[in-house]
């Protein structure tokens, strides 16, 4: 089984879904899985985590996300980007300025609504599942933060920003409520994920080339060790004794590190073998002279 993340240029047309089960069907396994959403007409960075990096999905769907997101102004669509069907049409009539401070205005802690061309769930039905049957449910706004919102180019009605966001962060409801804030409507004419995390779209990598290198053996050149993902945690390496007992998830005292050193309360570290694999995250906790795991990867 191969262990490790790829970070997958996911094309126009594919769902996340879809990138996850040519993937199975390439590297013929069926531990696979992505670390967030993205519409089938968005493009971008997909980390897709293998074998045992799957168990860093939840990790790294948390992150923060990077888009490139061009807005539309003067148009409302039921789908909240120019996929969809279109609504109202007004005309765009605010300036560059007027732009830049209503887009401003959206930086910080907010609720957002989600909207209902979506996959969340409301009493078990997707929300895109109800709208399709026309079907307008009930959402509940959720908690979202938007770190920056940088204007690269504005020719209205267009408008090009690259936006830093919390996960669960809808960049097709932004631009519609940008739109409503202004007066004049709008929604997501087209989006590109540049950055999940620590991963970044200069270094993603098309499926077809993916499946390229896998066939000629050198898939290792952009497979990205499972630890890496941990890097900005300091390593520990065991003793023979220590060892066995992170292997049973146990907690193990200092004096069983390979290398003399101090740890602060609930500092975390990454955890190696004897031989140097990679075995968990383990925190250290003060009270009981010990560290204890956070997730193992055995």
């Amino acid at each position: 089984m191969i262990d490790g993340i790829l970070n997958i240029y996911k094309e126009s047309g594919y769902t996340s879904h879809d990138v996850v089960a040519k993937l199975r069907g390439i590297l013929k396994q069926k531990k696979i899985g992505h670390t967030g959403t993205l519409d089938p007409q968005a493009q971008g960075v997909l980390p897709v985590c293998l074998g045992k990096a799957t168990k860093v999905c939840d990790m790294l769907t948390g992150s923060r996300k990077e888009y490139r997101a061009v807005l539309r102004l003067g148009v409302v669509t039921d789908t909240q980007d120019m996929t969809g069907t279109v609504l109202e049409r007004r005309p765009a009539a605010c300036t560059e300025q007027e732009v830049r401070d209503c887009a401003a205005g959206f930086v910080g802690k907010q609720m957002q609504l989600p909207p209902m061309y979506s996959a969340v769930r409301v009493n078990g039905k997707r929300l895109y599942e109800l709208a399709r049957k026309g079907i307008e449910a009930e959402r509940e706004k959720r908690p979202i933060e938007i770190f920056s919102i940088h204007m690269e180019e504005i020719r209205l009605p267009l408008v090009v920003m690259t936006v830093v966001c919390s996960k669960g962060t809808y960049i097709r409801t932004l631009c519609h409520d940008i739109g409503e804030a202004l007066g004049c409507g709008g929604c997501m004419d087209s989006l590109l994920r540049t950055a999940s995390g620590p991963f970044a779209l200069s270094d993603s990598v098309k499926l077809d080339e993916a499946e390229t290198l896998y066939r000629e053996g050198r898939l290792s050149e952009i497979l990205i060790p499972t630890d890496q993902v941990f890097k900005n945690l300091s390593r520990l390496t065991l003793t023979a004794d220590g060892e066995r007992l992170v292997k049973n998830g146990n907690p193990f005292p200092l004096r069983l590190c390979a290398e003399k050193r101090t740890a602060a309360d609930g500092e975390q570290f990454r955890i190696y073998g004897t031989d140097e694999s990679f075995l968990a995250v383990y925190q250290w906790r003060a009270g009981r002279s010990a560290f204890v795991p956070v997730k193992m990867f055995l």
